[in-house]
């Protein structure tokens, strides 16, 4: 029988105490580290009490333990880079004799994956919160403003403090949708988002705790010389090897770090080993034993026969079924316990289930330590450490090699010797790889070092070549778990926070910016908390002062304020479009209020980009030109345009003015972008529409921009280009306040009384009816004529007002600007060209049509004068028109009996 495999089927049906009904009752779970992880001192001695440090500073397998060295750097100030970390504190975890059960078990809430039955102790989440589609994307929404809101409160402080803030931003929301989860069911989105929050969040513990260390590193400027003294013992030698070997140490930290995470995890391990087993060993072998020999009966089933810890490996025979499934669990458990740094607890954890012995080979791995060959003081301490840890390595090195052993079992001594095959045979998971690998690194280095100095045991010695001669390094490690044969460890190698965490452990930045890099340009989208995690780690590259690849950098938040846009976190572009360059900055942040559709949101989000650094008048003036050059073909004439209403564009465009007017400061660019508007309106004779974006304009602009620029101390002219904005305003004015006379004068014109048909006149009353409508018509006429007359003598000044606009004529600049936009300057050529010709045909309509015919004919001398040179903005087929028109005016004359030209003939 193989009975040294980890699977026993039992042929024994456990009583009622023991069935899984009962176990499950009796279910615990390992505590999460907010619920009595171990404390951390907040204590950060200098070097020189190092030398002082308790033993259980030093509880890795030959490895000496700095426990949380992400706490060497304080917020302010360098500090030294090492911590102590008590072992039994007031929160910390102890497996004492009185309670171990609830000291080691915690409430089975954080990780659990079927939970129905601990609802009741979950505080209710608000039920509008369960009944989103998607509650955990709901529930981590408020990460995008908090995280904000830390950037922006640690922008001027300590850069490590901003990560503490990160870190506990997204545990706190990994509990929530724990809690979500556990109300909800099993949502696979929100089982999703808490899964990448909790990854983020051990990301951003391992960036704190490793770049801690690298910059106090480089803060240093003299380093620890290699000073051993020949009465040193291997804890005070390897101290000093952990204060002066960046890789030992940071290798460290990384192992740190992953049994950190592997404590959190300890909560989905929920079997009680010690409601199995009380104090007593092996205590169903034992009873069959007895049983045997009371009763002189022999089994076919053979059983050890004696009890000593070795008797089935000696013997080749099998313990009990229950017992022999109860040491499975047990040795599970501690390996689980060693993997979560807990070495203690899982030697207490021996001690309560009868198995004293193997707690003591838990102990052989600590660094030997006399504190009493160099008294400090009188006072005799105690001893620490294995004086023959050389022999207890050996040993343990093959018992791990040994194969009839439960793998598990081999897996504690190889994890606690270095041994590295038998590890990796029970580690599962990408951590628990990564984890293995470090952990062996360690210990060999540290090994080797002890070697260097002639320390080390001749035991240790006879260790096999491939321990000895093991050259690793990070990149040799992180290459070894892309060739393992584990499916999922290779699937979870590809995952987005492994990737990072890889990188980050290598602190290798340019391969880190390159992953970003393919993923943002990837058809795929990104998570939406991964891309701001993103953006987040690269802002503190930044502040670290670190050398980034800018085009990344800036592909990410790019990225990242895409993501802000999309989903409507108004309130948080400003900020991290700031983060772009400059000329960058200013487009993203003007395409963003281009998308705003809410008035009311326009003047908030000013005020953000004014606190968030951006230029403003060049962001406005920007969202302005997107909208007006926004399907504009060519600069055409206005009579082949067929729709002269406002259209949906032609709004937006009437709008988007508003941008320019809630400072005061930009009224001379509000100026100029609504005179390029006017202008294509103008051309398109598109008259209601310039009318209104006219109307935008506040009536005292140009005394505004004069008065800023007094204000500015200057005593000179306006410059020439607000000059010549000026100016084109007033031009504009003229010829739409023109367009407007002549559109009242033709709808009186087309409005005169009816003439009233005469009743027959057979009676009187009849007659005199006839009378009275005569009166009233001919004092409706009279009205109206005399109105006519008023408008008509309107639009005559208003078209000459454009016709004969002062200082060089309508659309003509004063000012010769140095930098002339030829765009503009084109634009207001080609109007002239098109409204000029179509004001002088409107004016001689109008004059005709008033039997006005002299001054008809005095139009044709203004355009046809040298001074104004009307004539050159006429076409030749516009001057033959005209002069056709004009022929009608003297043929009108010539019946009068005048002469052509509107003179008496002379006789």
């Amino acid at each position: 029988m193989d009975w040294g495999k980890d699977e026993m089927p039992s042929p024994v049906v456990r009583d009622d105490l023991v069935t899984v009904a009962a176990r499950r009752m009796k279910k615990v779970a390992f505590p999460s580290p907010g619920n009595g992880s171990p404390a951390i001192s907040p204590v950060t001695p200098a070097r020189s009490a190092l030398r002082n440090t308790a033993g259980s500073l030093l509880r890795q397998a030959v490895t000496p333990r700095v426990p949380d060295i992400s706490a060497i750097l304080a917020s302010a100030g360098q500090t030294p880079r090492f911590v102590h970390t008590p072992k039994n504190t007031s929160g910390g975890l102890n497996l004492d004799d009185s309670d171990w059960t609830n000291s080691l078990y915690a409430s089975p809430v954080t990780g659990l994956e079927n939970t129905s039955f601990f609802t009741e102790d979950i505080a209710p989440l608000g039920s509008a919160l369960l009944k989103e589609d998607d509650p955990g994307e709901a529930a981590a929404t408020s990460l995008f403003a908090e995280f904000l809101a830390s950037f922006l409160k640690h922008s001027s402080s300590a850069v490590f403090d901003l990560l503490d803030d990160y870190q506990a931003l997204c545990q706190d929301k990994v509990e929530v949708l724990q809690s979500v989860v556990m109300r909800a069911g099993q949502n696979s989105k929100t089982v999703g988002v808490r899964w990448l929050l909790k990854q983020e969040c051990h990301t951003w513990r391992l960036i704190s705790s490793l770049y801690r260390d690298r910059v106090q590193l480089a803060m240093e400027d003299d380093m620890m010389l290699d000073m051993t003294s020949p009465n040193e013992s291997e804890k005070m030698v390897v101290e000093q090897l952990f204060q002066r070997d960046a890789l030992v140490r940071q290798s460290q930290l990384v192992v740190d770090w992953l049994e950190n995470i592997a404590k959190e995890q300890m909560a989905d391990f929920s079997d009680n080993i010690e409601y199995y087993a009380k104090n007593v060993c092996w205590e169903n072998t034992l009873h069959e034993l007895k049983v045997r020999s009371q009763t002189g009966n022999v089994s076919a089933f053979p059983l050890v026969t004696e009890l000593d810890p070795d008797a089935p490996f000696r013997q080749r025979r099998p313990l009990a079924d229950l017992d022999r499934e109860d040491d499975v669990r047990l040795l599970k458990t501690v390996f689980a316990l060693i993997r979560a740094g807990m070495t203690e607890e899982a030697q207490r954890l021996c001690t309560r289930c009868g198995q004293a012995w193997r707690a003591a080979t838990l102990e052989g791995w600590k660094l030997y330590h006399d504190p009493n060959i160099n008294p400090e003081s009188a006072e005799l301490r105690p001893v620490e450490g294995n004086p023959q840890r050389g022999i207890w390595k050996a040993c343990s090195w093959r018992m791990a090699a040994e194969e009839q052993l439960n793998r598990y079992e081999r897996g504690i001594y190889a994890s606690l010797s270095g041994n590295l095959k038998p590890v990796l045979a029970v580690c599962e998971s990408w951590e628990d790889c990564v984890w293995a690998h470090f952990k062996v690194m360690v210990d060999t280095l540290v090994e080797k070092h002890l070697m260097s100095l002639g320390m080390a045991h001749q035991e240790v010695e006879k260790l096999p070549r491939e321990y000895l001669e093991a050259n690793w390094t990070t990149e040799k490690v992180f290459e070894e778990l892309q060739a393992s044969e584990s499916k999922r460890v290779l699937e979870e190698t590809r995952e987005h926070y492994h990737v990072i965490q890889k990188f980050i452990i290598l602190g290798d930045l340019d391969g880190l910016l390159d992953e970003f890099s393919n993923w943002v340009t990837a058809s795929e989208a990104l998570p939406s908390h991964l891309l701001r995690f993103m953006s987040h780690l690269l802002l503190f590259f930044r502040s670290m002062g670190l050398a980034l690849k800018e085009d990344v950098c800036v592909d990410v938040l790019k990225a990242y304020v895409s993501l802000l846009v999309r989903d409507r976190h108004t309130d948080l572009v400003a900020n991290y479009v700031s983060q772009l360059p400059t000329y960058l900055a200013t487009a993203r942040y003007a395409a963003f209020l281009e998308t705003l559709d809410q008035p009311e949101l326009r003047p908030r989000c000013l005020r953000l980009a004014t606190e968030a650094g951006l230029d403003v008048a060049a962001v406005t003036k920007l969202v302005v030109e997107m909208v007006r050059e926004r399907d504009d073909g060519d600069f055409t004439h206005h009579r082949q345009n067929l729709e002269t209403g406002t259209t949906k564009e032609d709004q937006d465009k009437i709008d988007v003015i508003d941008w320019l007017l809630f400072d005061p400061a930009h009224r001379a660019e509000a100026l100029k972008q609504s005179n390029a508007i006017m202008r294509r309106f103008l051309a398109l004779e598109k008259h209601h529409a310039a009318k209104a974006v006219f109307s935008k304009v506040p009536e005292d602009s140009m005394r505004e921009i004069y008065c800023q620029w007094s204000g500015l101390g200057q005593s000179s002219p306006l410059p020439a280009e607000d000059e010549n904005a000026i100016r084109e305003h007033l031009c504009i004015r003229a010829y739409l306040e023109a367009h407007e006379a002549f559109s009242e004068w033709f709808g009186h014109s087309r409005a005169a009384p009816q003439k009233p048909t005469p009743l027959p006149e057979v009676k009187f009353t009849e007659r005199v009816a006839n009378e009275m409508k005569e009166k009233e018509y001919q004092a409706a006429l009279s009205a109206w004529s005399s109105r006519l007359d008023a408008l008509t003598e309107d639009v005559k000044e208003r078209i000459y007002n454009v016709l004969l606009f002062v200082d060089g004529g309508w659309m003509v600049d004063n000012t010769q600007d140095s930098e002339q936009d030829a765009e503009r300057v084109h634009q207001m050529s080609a109007l002239r060209s098109l409204c000029l010709p179509r004001l002088s045909f409107l004016l001689l309509s109008v004059l005709q049509s008033s039997a006005r015919h002299r001054e008809a004919l005095r139009l044709a001398d203004i355009i046809s004068s040298d001074h104004y040179k009307l004539y050159q903005v006429f076409s030749k087929e516009e001057l033959r028109r005209f002069l056709l028109k004009l022929r009608e005016s003297s043929l009108s004359l010539l019946d009068e009996g005048l002469d052509p030209l509107g003179y008496e003939l002379q006789p």
